[in-house]
């Protein structure tokens, strides 16, 4: 009995529409039209004798037998892309979203191990405090923070938590048995995160006299402490090194929970090199 198979590019905008829940960005993706992609969809359930979408005014949403056929059709594909991308003795870059901050001051430099666990596979990284769009931006994995309770998507892993605590250059500190109170100083933070302060020094029964000075992200609010324009509320785990060569020194004994954690996210069908990272990412963590 000879065997058919639906036409690969109704299958592909059909994938799409399923991953996307969206015509107009499953037509984006394929560079074609909207009315190509619903050519494409009609083309398929024919082909099929079945039904896979319901059609309203502004949406569609998947039929019952339509949810089960995207899920086998999403992972033939992702069998596709990897068995492609073995054909390629270098794999892609893996495509990694993050914030500046915790790019800068926590993975890359740890970024050296991976490469030696994985040698060939590069970490192509971009830094964005944007919600990441899987199915158009060709992106394999995002790291954000969000509540520990409230992941930022189905099946996110948290990572580590996010704690806070001061530091300041130690000119503007002053010396470790009479260390200059919090209140002279001028409170440093991000835009990115604006309630850090709060929340630290809520935990100290306090309140700020005066609003922090909010830069764009937290790595200019540390290079600002550095130079000694005001004292920096951070995750220690950011300025390590810095305490280390008594660049910063803490100001306080210990960390405050912000109540967040940061949380890797990988799309529906992740690539192999991309769960080979959340493996290497959770020990990382862990460690």
């Amino acid at each position: 009995m000879e065997e058919t198979l639906p036409p690969l590019g109704a299958l592909r905008a059909f994938a799409l529409v399923a991953e996307t829940g969206s015509l107009t960005a499953a037509a984006a993706a394929l560079n074609v039209t909207q009315p190509a992609i619903s050519k494409r969809l009609r083309l398929l359930e024919t082909a099929l004798g079945v039904a896979l979408l319901r059609r309203g005014a502004n949406a569609v949403a998947l039929t019952e037998a339509g949810e089960r056929y995207a899920a086998e059709v999403s992972a033939a594909f992702a069998r596709l892309r990897a068995a492609t991308a073995a054909l390629d003795a270098r794999p892609a870059p893996l495509r990694l979203r993050a914030y500046t901050t915790w790019a800068l001051r926590w993975l890359i430099p740890r970024l050296p191990d991976f490469r030696a666990r994985h040698p060939g596979l590069e970490v192509e990284l971009a830094t964005s405090t944007t919600l990441v769009d899987f199915a158009r931006e060709g992106v394999d994995a995002a790291v954000r923070s969000a509540p520990a309770e409230s992941p930022p998507a189905p099946g996110a892993l948290r990572l580590q938590p996010l704690l806070v605590a001061p530091f300041a250059a130690p000119a503007l500190a002053g010396p470790a048995r009479h260390r200059r109170d919090i209140s002279e100083m001028r409170l440093l933070g991000s835009r990115v995160r604006p309630l850090d302060w709060a929340v630290w020094l809520a935990a100290q029964g306090r309140a700020a006299a005066t609003p922090p000075l909010l830069f764009e992200s937290t790595s200019l609010a540390i290079q600002a402490a550095l130079e000694g324009l005001g004292a920096v509320v951070c995750a220690p785990a950011f300025v390590t090194e810095d305490v280390r060569r008594r660049r910063l020194v803490p100001l306080a004994s210990g960390a405050v929970a912000s109540g967040d954690h940061y949380w890797l996210i990988l799309p529906p069908a992740p690539r192999p090199e991309a769960l080979a990272f959340r493996d290497w990412l959770r020990e990382a963590v862990e460690g």
